[in-house]
């Protein structure tokens, strides 16, 4: 399955069929329906509508399809319906009531005013009322907004499925960027306990020849001592299992993306755990390599929060 991102959009203007059931030629339809969707990343799947007052019983029924298509995000959805057609398809003959009032007007005004021109049949028409056409039949509306939504929400997933492509490719890198990084700090942490268990026992070896001359400490406990103490040391500072894990946690999230689907949630948590993973090799690096290393894995721990952010 593809990965998709919740960051998209789509639009699309749609007329109704020209045509009956039964092929015969029918007017073109007086109405154009326009569609708009946005989305961007959110926990949850958070629906808004900028609905005309004519689409605001289908409300209900562009939230299912919205339900079925997405799974997360904020989605807003905008339509509107507008006339089409040129201006002589909009006209319409005056009734003979309205010509009766603009006859009654001009004969009132050239009583006033004779100099004053009659009215030609442009004026007549310009004062008359444009024509509203009716809306289609519940029967004919309701499919033909469900089609639309339909065509609307497959761009806007192939739109999501572009960006998650992008989204997964580029945390896939850093996958084997931080790979790199765990290879390169492996052969680094024994060389780093040695030296520190050697530091150790040499001050160790000062402090017992000072304890020595004086009498006050026997030569075998305190080697004892330097030895459990430098043992404790290189437990403190050893992060090989820290690695490990980390190895454990990028192996699971490319396979993750490797399979696609709803994972948001679970790359999520993911990340918190590589972002422990590396506070902790930090926090007991006790060389510059290691501290480097360290800081180069939460920089790319951080790019990929902000990545995984996006993923539905």
């Amino acid at each position: 399955m593809p990965v998709y991102s919740m960051t998209g959009y789509a639009s699309l203007q749609s007329t109704p069929s020209t045509a009956s059931a039964d092929h015969s030629e029918t007017p073109p339809s007086p109405w154009r329906l326009s569609l708009e969707v946005r989305s961007v990343n959110s926990r949850f799947l958070d629906l808004h509508f900028r609905l005309p007052d004519e689409l605001r019983p289908y409300e209900n029924t562009l939230r299912e399809q919205l339900q079925k298509q997405l799974r997360r995000g904020k989605v807003e959805l905008r339509a509107s319906l507008e006339r089409t057609g040129s201006l002589p398809d909009q006209l319409q003959v005056p009734s003979v009531l309205l010509l009766q009032k603009l006859a009654s007007a001009q004969d009132t005004i050239r009583t006033w005013l004779p100099d004053a021109a009659p009215l030609s049949v442009a004026d007549v028409l310009r004062l008359s009322p444009p024509s509203q056409p009716a809306l289609l039949p519940e029967a004919e509306l309701r499919p033909w907004i469900q089609q639309a939504a339909d065509q609307l929400l497959n761009q806007l997933r192939e739109a999501r499925e572009t960006e998650g492509r992008q989204l997964a490719d580029s945390l896939l890198q850093r996958v084997q960027q931080l790979r790199a990084l765990s290879a390169e700090a492996e052969p680094l942490i024994p060389q780093v306990v040695e030296a520190q268990r050697q530091r150790f026992l040499d001050k160790w070896k000062d402090a017992l020849q000072a304890g020595s001359s004086s009498g006050n400490v026997s030569r075998d406990a305190a080697q004892d001592r330097a030895l459990a103490e430098a043992a404790s040391f290189s437990l403190r500072i050893d992060v090989a299992e820290e690695l490990t894990r980390l190895q454990s946690h990028l192996d699971t999230i490319e396979d993750l993306l490797k399979k696609g689907g709803e994972l948001g949630k679970r790359l999520d948590f993911l990340i918190q755990e590589l972002h422990r993973e590396a506070n902790t090799l930090g926090s007991k690096s006790a060389s510059s390599d290691t501290s480097r290393i360290a800081m180069d894995m939460k920089v790319l721990v951080e790019q990929m929060r902000e990545q995984v952010q996006n993923i539905e």
